[in-house]
This record gives structure tokens, C-alpha cells and sequence, in this order.
């Protein structure tokens, strides 16, 4: 056999390989690989089965001169079905390792697999035991296959075997999924910490990026923001004793100095959710010890329905840097002269970070108290990674950070990623002005526009499709993406909008559509889908998906409707202080996200609602979300730029559960529930009744207020 390229192989799981006839199938599979491929399997006897639909090396045949080694091509088509399952079954009966070869295709950055679910379906018709391999190339996170050119670093790892029985699309994907998830979270990057990465992406990055602060314009260079930072993060460290600092700032230069001087103090940021109510907010100070808070003058008199603690124990930022600019300036001159590790050290920042605390966040409360959920560095450096690694934005791209940083999506997509990748920040502090906004993401040629639902819905009134120009993604999450609304936002503004799923457990990302490939020549290669309107997207890199039954935590196929469950190096360890709760949704690594769905053939995620906004009514399950959407249909609301109602459950003593509307506009109750089964719904998702209210409550993250809507609900009746 010819000299393979120079690379470093690492082969994981290959004893789980049957010793019998298999069938191996990878997720991709390019020439190179093969080649190494080969030297792992060096005492089995292989057969490739060549996918003849791209273009292979002509030299792959001298390449594998084993007399053990043969080939034959498989062309798709029902005439060729049989033969092959025939040719399949007489190789595995003679003990043969058949890897399957996948063709190219055109795919984005950052996809599962290349090989098409039509494809994967008739192969795992074959009827023989199969193992997934899932191939990997670490050092290539964000550059897509087709690109690669030469690969110092390649992973192979053969997951569970499936045998003939189960050998079927949804166990092969689940199977591929939690390997692929083992490959991930093995990354050296993960055990990095979270300051020294912010260090890196700072040096590196800062020239060419900046913070644009548009609440005031002032643009600030990522290289002197950090030296600020540095120079501020020493003055933190002298303030208090505690581990955690206390946050309260909205999204803007000040916030990313904050949060930055934070960890570079060896200390944990903890950004407060200044919308909440009282009680919410003076519980998630006590859980967290905190005793210095972090914030700005102008903040404290414009936010006077905040319960603001102490004067004695707030930092006001805008007075305190200004007395540290010559320490500021002495770090600027030695975070260019010295190497992030130098730098480091200096700081005291240390390197590696794993599994201990970096930041902690409160879940946003919208269906009980706030829980404080504890994110390591290893949890925010891999979401970091995986969400990178799937949006592909380079130095000269611009991101609208605009969500509260106390939002975990705001947090990680638009306070970490831009320092750590080196995505220029353009900081607005009022997510609902949609007006300045619009007019910020036009001026300032932004690319990214992260925002919810509800947000979404002020751009709708507010923007022109000019000012959506520049917009490469418009990404939403938080919340379910009415479909109308997705609808609506593309005709109106000329922007798809790309539903996203994730939850601050998940640190927040786990899945994401994304704008499928566009090839760039007629060479008739298959498009692997990379969006699908319903659906939340395809899991990002790293992240293994099991469905169960929401009842008895039975196994179930992902095709089938279930609880999600989620494992992957971006889900917490646990709530802070509070082990009952976490050994609620934590089972063997396994993050229960309480949420009903399933998954398509492709891959799709698809929520069907919360299974807090499920209802049991005459034993069916009753999903709050899908009866919104029929309400909305029939009273024409389904296109509105606000929400205009929300329905939520109360006991009901003859069926075990009663839906109750909340309506921000008039509703006939009698006229409703005639519309509602003359299109086909069922009697059990009828409304009992109605409450109108003046506006829907909505969280500061634009999600549904939930416990407010409950609260309501349950006073009417």
C-alpha cells in the first residue's frame, strides 16, 4: 500500500466492531481517510462498497492492493436493490467488514453526516448487522470536508452495534449521534478555561474586531477593551472576597467590560435578570452569596423599579474606569508585547478550566422560581465551539448583540463567541426598539440578528427589507417561531428566519436551521438539507439526542413524539445547591429537557410544546402551543406583529384539566368554539373559557410570563 498522508490517528471503540460479517457505515468518508481507515482495520478482510455518484481518485484501486481488499460500486435505483442485498448478504455471511464509501455532496459547515437519509435508508435495508462510524477531524471545526486539503489530526469511533433487527434509521442515527457526542467531548479545547480563551480570541482578534456601542456610538477595539478589562479586573479582586460578582447591565460596552474584568479576576459573573420581580431577583442574591454588584449610574436612576441593594455595595463602572487608565494603558503596551500564556500567568489566569464553575445564570422563571444553573468553563467553550463551528462567521462579519446578557443565548452567542471567534459586536440595550435596531443592523452592515419570537414581531412593524440587506442569518429561539410569523418576516423583509432550540441547561444551543448549500456548479451531487420550516434544526456538533416516554422514561424510537433528552459537553452538572432538582432532569449524563418532540428521517428536531404546557384532559395530552396556533388561525391573528393570546391549564374536576384563553382581544367564546371544530379540532382542545387582559405578560427575554398567565387563569375561575 502507497505512504498514507502524515497525520495523527486516534481510534476509538474499534473493539466493539463485531468479529463477525458487518456492515460499517460513516458518517462521511473521504479519500484520506480511507487510507488510514484501512490501517485500522489491517487484519479484517473489507470490502468498499464505492458510491458511484461522485468523482473518487482514480488511484483508489492501486491504493488498496490487499488481496484481502475488494470493491464494488453501488448504484442507487430499485432495479439495483436486489442485487445488492444479495451481493451484501453473501459478503457479511462470509465474515467481510463492508464500509460503505458515501459519494460527495454538497453540505454546510458543521453537518452530522454526508450521506443522504434516502440513501441510508436502502442501505440499512440490507438486512445485515451494521455499526456507525463517526469520522472526525478536530482541527478542522470550522471548515467544511469538501475544503480540507490535508488533516493533522483524524478520529475514527465505531459506536454501538446494531443488529439486524434494529438495524434501522432511528437507532443508526441515535447510535451516531452519542458517538459523535463521545468524539466532541473529547476536544482538547473543552478543557480550556474560559478567560484564557477569551485571552487568546482577544489578542488574536484584536485589531480587526471592536465593540460598537450603539447606544452611544463610541466604537472600542477588541485590544483595548481588554486591556481595560485587565486593568478593571484588578480592581474587582481588591473589592471583594466573595467568588461570585453581581452583574446588573444591559447589553453595551459596559456589560462586555464587566463581565470580562470578571473572569480575568479569577471570579464568577452572575449577571441579574433586572426585570424580574422582587422576590425573584433577592433570591437568586442569596443563592449566589453575592455582596458586590457591578453597574452603571445612569442604569441605577433609569431602572428605579429595581430593588437595588446597598449603594456601598455597587461598582459603578463609568467611575471607576476612568481612574484606571494609566494601569489600562501600561496593559495595553503588555497584552501586545506578551503571549496569551505569558499573559496568563502574569494574570493569574489560569489555563485549564473543565468541569468547574465559570459563569452562573437563573433560569428565567417563566413557570416557577428562578433555579441557578452553574455553566463550566467546559460547558460554555463547547456551546462556543459547536455554534461556531455551525454558523461559519469569519473576523469580517458583525453580530447584533442585543439580548439581555442575563439570557443564556445573549450570554454565549453574543458576549463570549464574538471575543473567542473574532465577530465584531454591535450592542444595543433595549431589545424591543425595534425602530433603532433596524436602523443599527443597516448602519452598521450587521450579519448575524439573533432574536425571539416576540422581538421579531416589533421588526415586523418597524424595519424595511434595506435595512435587512446585510443580514447573512436571522436567528431566533427562547420560544416556539409561530409559522406565519417566519412566513410573513421572509415576504416582508426578504429574510428567511432560522429556528433555533436550546435552553440555559444546554448553555444554550443545541440544535439550529441553518440556509441550506447552494452549489456552485451543475455537477449533480445531492444538497443535503440543512432548514426545515417547523422544525428547530438539526443537533450541532457534539450533542446525542434519546426520545422516552414522558410517562415511564421507556426508550422510544426518535421518530416517535417523547421527552427530548440531550447529552453533550455543553449540558450543566446540575442546579446550584439544589441536588433534588438536578437529579430531576440529570439521569447517566442525560439532560431530561421536559420538552415533547421528535425527530424526522432527516435528522429535524420538532418541539411539540413544554411538557409544562401540556394538558391532560379526558386522558389526552392537550398541547397549549398547537391550540394557540388554531386559535390564531380562526380569529386571524396567526400573521399579527404581537401576541395577542395565551392559554394555560387549570383543574378541572370532571376531566382532570381545563384550558383556559387569555385574550388581549375581544373572542365570542360561543363563535370560537364553532370555528374551532369546524376545522377539525378536536372537542377536548376547546377553550372552558375566556379572560381578556389588556397586553399579554411577556418575560424580558420575550418569552411567555407563563406563572403571570397562570396567576390570571386561576383567579378567574
Amino acid at each position: 500500500m502507497a505512504n498514507a498522508p502524515s497525520s495523527k490517528t486516534e481510534v476509538i471503540g474499534i473493539e466493539q466492531l463485531p468479529k463477525d460479517g458487518v456492515f460499517v457505515i460513516p458518517n462521511q468518508l473521504s479519500f484520506q481517510d480511507l487510507l488510514h481507515l484501512e490501517q485500522c482495520l489491517d487484519e479484517r478482510k473489507i470490502t468498499f462498497l464505492i458510491d458511484r455518484h461522485g468523482e473518487y481518485d482514480p488511484l483508489l484501486q492501486a491504493h488498496l492492493n490487499r488481496e484481502e481488499v475488494s470493491a464494488f460500486e453501488f448504484e442507487r435505483g430499485e432495479d439495483h436493490q436486489e442485487p445488492f442485498r444479495k451481493e451484501l448478504t453473501e459478503r457479511v455471511s462470509k465474515g467481510e467488514a463492508i464500509v460503505f464509501v458515501p459519494s460527495h455532496a454538497h453540505v454546510c459547515a458543521g453537518q452530522l453526516t454526508r450521506v443522504p437519509s434516502a440513501v441510508l435508508k436502502f442501505l440499512l435495508s440490507g438486512g445485515a448487522p451494521v455499526t456507525p462510524l463517526f469520522v472526525d477531524h478536530p482541527e478542522e471545526t470550522r471548515l467544511s470536508i469538501e475544503s480540507r486539503s490535508h488533516t493533522e489530526c483524524m478520529v475514527f469511533a465505531f459506536g454501538k452495534p446494531l443488529e439486524r433487527e434494529a438495524a434501522n434509521l432511528a437507532n443508526y442515527r441515535e447510535s451516531l449521534l452519542a458517538v459523535g457526542e463521545e468524539v466532541f467531548s473529547r476536544r482538547p479545547i473543552l478543557k480550556m478555561s474560559l478567560p484564557y480563551a477569551l485571552l487568546k480570541g482577544l489578542k488574536k482578534h484584536g485589531g480587526a474586531t471592536k465593540v460598537i456601542d450603539g447606544n452611544d456610538g463610541e466604537e472600542v477595539r477588541f485590544d483595548r477593551l481588554l486591556a481595560g478589562a485587565i486593568a478593571f479586573s484588578e480592581y474587582i479582586k481588591k473589592a471583594t472576597d466573595q467568588p461570585r460578582v453581581g452583574i446588573v447591565l444591559p447589553p453595551g460596552r459596559a456589560g462586555v467590560v464587566a463581565n470580562l474584568a470578571v473572569l480575568l479576576a479569577g471570579k464568577i459573573p452572575v449577571n441579574l435578570n433586572f426585570t424580574a420581580g422582587d422576590k425573584a431577583v433577592t433570591s437568586s442574591i442569596a443563592q449566589a452569596g453575592l455582596d458586590r454588584f457591578i453597574t452603571a449610574d445612569p442604569f441605577v436612576r433609569k431602572m428605579t423599579r429595581f430593588n437595588w441593594p446597598p449603594n456601598k455595595q455597587l461598582i459603578y463602572i463609568e467611575r471607576t474606569l476612568p481612574t484606571l487608565k494609566k494601569r489600562a494603558t501600561r496593559w495595553f503596551v503588555l497584552s501586545k508585547l506578551l503571549p496569551a500564556r505569558l499573559l496568563a500567568m502574569l494574570l493569574g489566569v489560569p489555563t485549564k478550566g473543565g468541569d468547574k464553575e465559570a459563569v452562573l445564570l437563573f433560569t428565567s422563571g417563566s413557570a416557577g422560581d428562578p433555579k441557578g444553573v452553574v455553566l463550566t468553563h467546559q460547558n460554555l467553550l463547547a456551546n462556543v465551539n459547536q455554534f461556531g463551528a455551525r454558523i461559519d462567521l469569519s473576523s469580517t462579519d458583525r453580530v447584533l448583540a442585543c439580548l439581555p446578557l442575563f439570557h443564556s443565548f445573549g450570554c454565549t452567542v453574543t458576549l463570549w463567541y464574538p471575543m473567542i471567534e473574532g465577530v465584531t459586536m454591535v450592542t444595543y440595550p433595549n431589545p424591543l426598539d425595534a425602530n433603532t435596531l433596524a436602523e443599527l443592523i443597516y448602519k452598521h452592515h450587521a450579519n448575524l440578528i439573533l432574536a425571539t419570537p416576540t422581538f421579531l414581531r416589533g421588526y415586523l412593524r418597524k424595519a424595511t427589507p434595506k435595512q435587512f440587506e446585510s443580514a447573512k442569518l436571522v436567528v431566533t429561539g427562547a420560544e416556539k417561531l409561530p409559522l406565519k410569523i417566519a412566513e410573513t418576516f421572509e415576504k416582508k423583509l426578504g429574510k428567511p428566519v432560522l429556528e433555533g432550540y436550546g435552553l440555559t441547561e444546554t448553555s444554550p444551543v443545541s440544535n439550529v436551521n441553518l440556509p441550506d448549500p447552494v452549489p456552485d456548479r451543475e455537477d449533480g451531487l445531492p444538497v443535503l438539507p440543512n432548514r426545515r420550516l417547523g422544525s428547530v434544526g438539526q443537533p450541532i456538533p457534539g450533542v446525542a439526542v434519546r426520545i422516552t416516554d414522558p410517562n415511564t422514561d421507556r426508550p422510544m424510537s426518535l421518530h416517535e413524539s417523547g421527552m427530548i433528552w440531550l447529552r453533550g459537553p455543553n449540558i450543566f452538572g446540575g442546579y446550584l445547591n439544589q441536588p433534588a432538582k438536578t437529579d430531576e432532569v440529570i439521569k447517566d449524563g442525560w439532560f431530561r429537557t421536559g420538552d415533547i418532540g421528535r425527530m424526522d428521517e432527516d435528522g429535524f428536531l420538532y418541539i411539540e410544546g413544554r411538557l409544562s404546557r401540556f394538558s391532560k384532559i379526558g386522558g389526552e395530552m392537550v398541547p397549549h402551543e398547537t391550540v394557540e396556533d388554531e386559535i390564531g388561525k380562526v380569529l386571524g391573528l396567526d400573521s399579527e406583529s404581537e401576541r395577542k393570546l395565551a392559554v394555560v391549564g387549570v383543574p378541572d374536576e370532571s376531566k382532570g384539566e381545563a384550558l383556559i384563553l387569555i385574550s388581549s382581544v375581544g373572542v365570542d367564546l360561543t363563535e370560537l368554539r364553532y370555528r374551532l371544530l369546524q376545522n377539525g379540532v378536536s372537542n377536548l382542545w376547546v377553550p372552558k373559557k375566556v379572560v381578556e387582559v389588556e397586553e399579554i405578560p411577556t418575560l424580558a427575554s420575550g418569552k411567555l410570563d407563563i406563572k403571570s398567565c397562570e396567576s390570571i387563569a386561576r383567579e378567574e375561575v
